[in-house]
């Protein structure tokens, strides 16, 4: 009679058992058919928008905007609760070969470069390498700014070049064809006949206003390196990449073998490709970076965590929060921001020849979204799915300046 009992209790048992896993599976597959059912709604709801910033009233989906505007190639990584909800990739990587974008293929990030030197820059600020607001010219050692009237009482800081009111000249970089003569870092500063960007001085007293400076973030590049002694691809590969398993993004070049047949060629307005397939960006820390939307992603989430001070995150706290504070006449100290309250939010756009791209994440919350294309016409397309991203999701604003 006990053994019989004993049966029975093992059997009712192992039934529960065998209910909850069953019951698990089913939320676990009912929450991937809601992600899917989300995910599935943006791409077939992208609505245009006209030059007075107003939606269209008729739906279409991002297939055929890519065609409409010709852009070949198109990456997309969405998250929210610090976790990758879904990354995809549309269209073509390579027009020659016919070979597809997806969600490992590689991007130039163009000016999302800065924000990751400038996390950088307050690793070191916070090893006590740096100092946010002492003269640059203190620390640099293998070339100086050059003084002049404008730099008589104030100097040129690493927070003034991070918030972009340093004063410096050089607002953006042209890239280089595979085939020029690439120059150092030392060279791209000084200026010259081979170099193709102006000299980097201070054309205005440090301080005073914004000046979008990819100048001034080649100047930082140059003090990290200097205050280190390593080179800043290895800086940023043990100090950011590392720590948050950013697996597919480098500042080298040549790039790793392991990731340089999975990048993608960029193209100019008219669908034509870039000479070489890209050109170079010698200018790392202003230009230089190269990975995929999920990566950017990994690195949205660890500066929110940051700035909520949660596990997990990249920098101290004060570190995140400073750079997300915002700067009398300009943005962050790092980082572009927008919106109050619940719509508080952090961005960057890239523009490199041939590729557009847009990071954003919500300061109090681990969600947003990075989306990264290989066309001179990324843009309205990139702003198009952000807002179908948001009414989808029923999220705040996640355009810049909405």
């Amino acid at each position: 009679m006990n053994k019989i009992n004993l049966s029975l209790i093992t059997l009712a048992f192992t039934l529960l058992s065998c209910n909850s896993v069953r019951k698990k599976e089913i939320k676990n597959s009912s929450k991937t058919y809601e992600t899917f059912s989300l995910q599935e709604q943006v791409e077939k709801n992208i609505y245009r928008i006209n030059e007075n910033n107003k939606s269209d009233s008729i739906p279409t989906t991002i297939e055929r905007r890519m065609s409409e505007l010709n852009i070949p190639g198109i990456s997309i990584a969405v998250f929210d609760n610090n976790k990758i909800l879904w990354k995809k990739g549309f269209g073509i990587k390579d027009k020659t070969t016919g070979e597809r974008v997806n969600e490992n293929t590689i991007f130039q990030a163009a000016s999302i470069s800065k924000p990751v030197a400038c996390a950088l820059a307050f690793k070191l600020i916070e090893n006590g390498k740096i100092i946010l607001d002492e003269n640059v010219n203190i620390k640099l050692k293998r070339w100086q700014i050059p003084e002049n009237k404008f730099t008589i009482k104030e100097k040129v800081t690493p927070r003034r070049i991070m918030s972009h009111t340093s004063g410096l000249s050089t607002s953006g970089f042209r890239g280089y064809n595979k085939k020029d003569t690439i120059p150092t870092l030392t060279q791209i500063l000084k200026g010259g006949k081979t170099i193709n960007s102006e000299p980097v001085r201070v054309f205005q007293k440090p301080g005073t206003s914004k000046f979008y400076s990819g100048g001034a973030m080649q100047v930082l590049q140059l003090l990290m390196e200097d205050v280190s002694n390593q080179n800043f691809s290895k800086l940023t590969k043990d100090l950011i990449f590392k720590p948050i398993g950013m697996k597919s993004s480098s500042f080298d070049y040549p790039l790793p073998e392991r990731i340089n047949n999975l990048t993608t060629h960029g193209y100019d307005s008219s669908g034509n490709v870039i000479e070489g397939g890209y050109f170079l960006y010698p200018e790392k820390a202003a230009a230089g970076l190269w990975s995929t939307p999920s990566d950017l992603a990994l690195f949205m989430i660890a500066l929110g965590k940051s700035y909520r001070g949660e596990d997990g995150g990249l920098l101290k706290q004060s570190s995140a929060q400073l750079m997300m504070k915002r700067v009398p006449n300009a943005g962050g100290t790092g980082i572009g921001l927008d919106g109050t309250g619940a719509a508080f939010r952090f961005r960057h756009t890239g523009v490199n020849a041939g590729f557009r791209c847009y990071v954003v994440s919500f300061a109090d919350k681990g969600r947003g979204l990075v989306i990264m294309t290989n066309s001179d016409n990324g843009f309205p397309l990139i702003h198009e799915i952000t807002r179908a991203i948001s009414k989808v999701y029923n999220w705040p604003a996640l355009w810049m300046e909405e």
